[in-house]
């Protein structure tokens, strides 16, 4: 069984975007009960709460950059599981996770969180806290031309802010795991 954890939460970082995004989605909606939405502006619905999910695996920063010259070697040996943070190793180490595509005026509460290599971090926080909340040091200018669209950071320097004020809940990898075997 601990191999297939390891194999499933390997998998989990080899996810790209939409199909990430899809995995957090079904994790927040199963964990809290919520059902789908059924329109694009936002992702689950509880009775009249519109819900978004954000969510972002944690990862070392790579200390060497792409160059022309390292290319070829930097490709081949880019591997997730290489460079996943244990969440108890956020003080030696940098991270930056970008929580984005945040339209703050299209849901009212927003489940957003980290995939540490050890465990997952879930965060809950009501839309109208985001762009007055100056720690979360939210940015409405994600793309130029977007309109109604932001973002912030989580990092070494905000991650205590949402921790303290923000954190939910945390969980294994094994419960999301056992959560994702529930049939319902």
């Amino acid at each position: 069984m601990a191999y297939r954890i390891k194999e499933f939460k390997n998998g989990i970082f080899a996810l790209r975007t939409r199909r990430f995004g899809t995995l957090a989605e079904i994790m927040v909606k199963k964990l809290y009960g919520f059902t789908f939405s059924k329109c694009k502006e936002y992702d689950l619905k509880d009775n009249d709460s519109r819900i978004e999910v954000k969510f972002s695996t944690v990862r070392k920063n790579n200390d060497k950059p792409i160059k022309e010259e390292n290319i070829i070697s930097e490709c081949i040996n880019a591997k997730a599981n290489q460079r996943m943070l244990q969440s108890d190793e956020i003080e030696t180490n940098i991270f930056d996770c970008n929580i984005q595509q945040v339209k703050c005026d299209n849901f009212d509460v927003l489940y957003y969180g980290l995939f540490f290599a050890d465990k997952i971090e879930i965060f809950r926080i009501l839309s109208k806290y985001i762009k007055e909340d100056k720690c979360i040091k939210y940015s409405d200018k994600q793309h130029s031309k977007s309109v109604g669209e932001g973002q912030f950071h989580i990092n070494n320097d905000t991650y205590g802010h949402h921790k303290h004020w923000h954190f939910l809940k945390a969980m294994s990898y094994n419960e999301l795991y056992k959560l994702f075997k529930q049939k319902r």
